[in-house]
Order: C-alpha cells, then structure tokens, then sequence
C-alpha cells in the first residue's frame, strides 16, 4: 500500500481507532475481556468505521507499564484471528498492526494488515526493516526513550493514574526529540524503506514527564518542517489522569482537549480509543482551520 495513494495529508486529519486485542490494556477497553473474541472485534470495528475512522490500529501487547512481556507466538494467535477476519470483512478498510516484532509484523501483513506501527522506532528488532521493505510497507515510527523496567510509582494514586515511565534528562527536549526524529527517519530510508511510506510519532506517554507530553501537543507545529506526516497518540494516557485525578475510562474531555489543540498544530492522524467524540472533534477542528 502506498500512503500518499490513500491519504490527503493538506485536507484533514485522519482517525486511527485502537482495538486491543490484549486482555491487559491500560484502558480497560481490550476485547479478550469479552466471551467471543472475533464477534467483539468485528461489532467494535463496525462501530468504529460508522464513526469515522480511517485507520484500524490491531495491538495484541499491551505497551503500558509494567505490562507482561509477551512472545512473539503468543502475540500472533492474538491479533492474527482478528485481522483475518477484519481484513475479510472491511476489504476496503486501512489496517496497522500495533507491533515491534518483525515475526508479528510479517504475519500481520500476510494476514492484510496494511501498516506498521512500531512503538520502539524500529529499534527492537533488527528484522522489522528488511519487513517494511519486502512488503513496501508504510511504518509508523515512534520516539521511545522509556525502558520498561523503569516505571514511576505513583503511590496511593497509581490505581487512578496508572503507572508511568519514568522520564529521561533532557537538555533541549524539544529539538532533542525533533533530532532523534530524524535520526530514526534517516535509519530507515538507509535500510531501504522509502521516505514516502514514513509516518513518525514524537511518543506522548513513552518517557515523557506529564510537562513534557503537554509540551509536545502544544508545539506539535515545530515538528512539521520534518516534512512527514505526524501521528498523536494522546487518547486517556496518564498525563491527563495527573491533571485531571481521573481514571483511564474518565479522561474523555481531557482526551478531546488533547485532540483538539494536536489537531490545530499539525497532526495527520490522531489514534484515539474514543472514535465517535473524537471524530466529531477533529472534524470541527478541520472545518475551523479551513475556513476561508
């Protein structure tokens, strides 16, 4: 699949729906909490398109912290089934597979997953580029100081916000990540992946202090002369729970306020768990910016 043949970055902000096929989500919205697994899967995604999104982003590991490691196997029997079945059912529908595996990653694709979305940057497994470039995938590439096993206690209040990875040291955050950015970009077009099929996510939530994911969303603009498309992922991660002391399933509006102001800097595409809000926020959003 070739992006710039599916997506019109100039003319809106598309909408990446997160099913997680994972029964530990961050979230609480993963769908092995349910009996029949493919039957939720299919009523979320029908749900999810009639709502507006562009893109089905399938995970089958959960990246919050303290989140159980997971083969590489058993991370297949989980999302392969879905996407089967998704990829048969919505033949004309977009779909990512939330992965930094190259195993999974190649049974994805073989399955009809369309993208890859890898939140190590392409740096956990030295395979996902020779992957990307066999299929002529496009890659969603991701900023991704945190280490797993360093996870902030959050105390009495870790049950309302969750845990969180702790944030590195910083000396110009901002350009720091905008250069690492572009390193991570430059490492895949040398293995082979070409620059047009590139999508890169500066990371809110992974080793970022709640300052810091703030600070991203507010000045996403500075990232735009990457000339690249830019993906968000903001949707009830915990820096809202820290401003808001709200659960994950209660961070609509600190989620909606996110989108809104991400979509206004630049963003290409929003990946939110919230389809039917958010894809009425964003449109306004669109309709705001384009008005002449």
């Amino acid at each position: 699949m070739r992006l710039n043949d599916k997506f019109k970055w100039s003319e809106k902000c598309y909408i990446m729906a997160i099913v997680n096929a994972t029964p530990d989500s961050f979230s609480g919205d993963g769908i092995y909490n349910g009996d029949d697994i493919l039957d939720m899967a299919i009523s979320q995604a029908e749900n999810f398109i009639e709502n507006g999104a562009d893109i089905l982003d399938i995970g089958g590991e959960s990246t919050r912290p303290n989140a159980k490691i997971i083969s590489a196997d058993e991370e297949i029997s989980r999302v392969i089934p879905i996407i089967t079945i998704l990829s048969d059912r919505f033949p004309d529908m977009i779909i990512s597979i939330d992965s930094y595996k190259s195993d999974v990653a190649r049974a994805a694709i073989t399955a009809g997953a369309h993208i890859i979305n890898d939140v190590s940057g392409l740096l956990s497994d030295e395979k996902m580029t020779q992957v990307a470039v066999e299929y002529n995938a496009p890659v969603i590439i991701m900023h991704n100081r945190s280490l797993p096993q360093y996870v902030v206690d959050n105390g009495d209040n870790d049950h309302i916000i969750g845990g969180e990875y702790i944030a590195p040291n910083y000396v110009d955050f901002l350009n720091e990540i905008k250069l690492e950015l572009i390193q991570l970009k430059n490492n895949a077009i040398k293995s082979g992946i070409d620059a047009n099929q590139i999508i890169l996510d500066p990371g809110i939530g992974f080793g970022k202090s709640v300052a810091e994911n703030m600070m991203i969303i507010n000045h996403l603009d500075k990232f735009k002369d990457l000339d690249m498309p830019l993906l968000l992922g903001p949707s009830r991660k915990s820096f809202i729970g820290h401003i808001l002391n709200l659960e994950a399933d209660q961070r609509l509006e600190g989620t909606a306020a996110s989108v809104a102001i991400g979509v206004m800097r630049g963003a290409n595409i929003m990946r939110v768990h919230d389809v039917m809000q958010m894809s009425r926020i964003i449109k306004m959003c669109d309709a705001i910016l384009r008005a002449e």
